[in-house]
């Protein structure tokens, strides 16, 4: 382990599907990880592989110099970042507090504002992948907020990720995330409408598959969504729910923007008919399903 390591302390609040992973690379890397979740088992695997527990938002942070978040929803992050035992309430000048959250820019910018009112460097980081990705160390990390504490903390994003890029001093990096997201979301449907066209008009399955996959559209999200989809397997890298959440957000942001996104709009209408049918906790990309339902395929 080189020094550097050995002085950085790591604080990770929020070990879900992107945070467990995300916290273990950085023990591989060879890091000190104190940890809080509220949800005992998570936070039971992360002590396993070797991080310290916590038993609240304000422990880790008076044992951390960069606390990671990574949260569910704007109402979660305001909590943990905003509380009265939050991370901005308990942080000294010192700490550089990463969170990366799919949140709002206008919950983030609340944030931004309290943690200045303490002289606390907030940096926006978020990352494109999924579970899998992240445990890979494959993420795209988005990064916006002071360049120092970016410049500072860039031996962990490179725990983290395959590339970075710094975007800005504000809420660059949340509104590139959901700029990314919404390419996603809207690429969804239209794989289960192409999908619907070809087998309701007879084409194979399993052939419509590989032929996407080698063709101009072949981007990575199809490529990674190929081989589930031969079987058929929803098992959720990021459920139909949580992107629904993200759809939402873009729509909000769009809204106050001026921006009309009739695409996305579409694509939302089908996410909330796969989740009011039960399909809530399926991947998101049983869109496929939902548009097969809609055709009378069975």
């Amino acid at each position: 382990m080189s020094d550097a390591k050995r002085a950085v302390r790591v604080g990770i609040i929020g070990i879900g599907n992107m945070g467990m992973p995300m916290s273990t690379n950085l023990l591989k890397a060879g890091y000190t990880v104190t940890a809080f979740d509220r949800t005992q088992d998570r936070l039971e695997a992360l002590v396993s592989r070797g991080a310290r527990r916590a038993g609240s938002i304000a422990e880790v942070v008076g044992e951390s110099d960069v606390v990671f978040t990574s949260l569910p929803n704007d109402a979660v992050f305001r909590q943990v970042a905003l509380g009265a035992e939050g991370v901005v309430n308990s942080a000294n000048s010192n700490i550089v507090y990463m969170d990366t959250s799919t949140v709002s820019p206008a919950v983030s910018a609340e944030v931004a504002v309290a943690a200045a009112q303490r002289g606390l460097r907030y940096l926006r980081t978020t990352v494109s992948g999924n579970g899998v990705v992240a445990t890979a160390a494959a993420l795209v990390v988005m990064a916006s907020g002071p360049r120092d504490a970016f410049d500072e903390v860039l031996p962990l994003i490179r725990c983290i990720g395959r590339c970075e890029f710094y975007l800005g001093e504000g809420e660059e990096a949340r509104l590139m995330m959901l700029a990314v997201n919404l390419m996603i979301s809207v690429s969804s449907g239209m794989i289960g409408e192409a999908l619907t066209l070809g087998r309701k008009s007879g084409l194979d399955w399993s052939q419509m598959l590989d032929v996407l996959a080698s063709s101009s559209v072949a981007s990575p999200m199809v490529l990674y969504k190929v081989p589930p989809l031969k079987e058929r397997d929803f098992s959720p890298t990021m459920s139909a729910i949580l992107q629904t959440k993200d759809v939402d957000l873009i729509l909000d942001c769009a809204a106050a923007s001026h921006v009309p996104l009739y695409l996305t709009s579409a694509v939302r209408s089908l996410f909330h008919q796969l989740i009011s049918t039960g399909g809530g906790e399926d991947d998101y990309i049983a869109l496929v399903k939902q548009v097969e339902t809609i055709s009378g395929v069975v």
